[in-house]
């Protein structure tokens, strides 16, 4: 009976030990300190295996940024804004998305897959507030079920992207 408690302790232990060999954060950026990027939406690829320096995501476990040696995820993305930093690092362009998914893979490696992503510059304020008071009037008013869930999803989305204008 001993040597079983023995044993059974021992296996225990054993997990924790190789977890100390564990890679648990990104490490200091080595030769390469870019990721590649490659950033697409179910009809064309905006990034195609692109070295950027730097990517912002809104992760639905909160906002991340992404740099090289970056640990091995998969992250669902919330309706947001996705910046992506290039080389010279002085300039940065913003996509929005409604939604998807990034895997950040080993090697410095960053796939995204998004429902639907268009460049910040292409939206006008003016155009979203009216949207987005024609979305509350149906969120709020007495119309079917499905068109009252519909509406309140795109208010999420709308004051979203209102907030990333502004």
């Amino acid at each position: 009976m001993n040597s079983f408690r023995t044993a059974r302790f021992a296996f225990r232990a054993r997990p924790a030990a190789n977890f100390l060999g564990r890679r648990t954060y990104a490490e200091a950026a080595g030769p390469s300190d870019k990721i590649r990027l490659s950033l697409s939406v179910p009809h064309q690829a905006i990034f195609k295996a692109t070295d950027v320096i730097q990517v912002n995501i809104p992760a639905e476990s909160g906002d991340m940024g992404i740099l090289a040696n970056h640990v091995p995820s998969v992250e669902q993305l919330r309706p947001g804004v996705i910046e992506i930093i290039e080389e010279n690092a002085q300039t940065s362009k913003q996509f929005f998305v409604s939604g998807g998914f990034a895997v950040v893979q080993p090697n410095s490696q960053l796939s995204v897959n998004a429902v639907e992503a268009f460049a910040l510059d292409e939206f006008s304020i003016e155009a979203v507030r009216a949207q987005l008071a024609e979305s509350q009037k149906v969120a709020n008013g007495n119309g079917s079920e499905a068109d009252i869930a519909e509406a309140k999803i795109e208010v999420e989305v709308l004051e979203t992207l209102q907030a990333a204008l502004k």
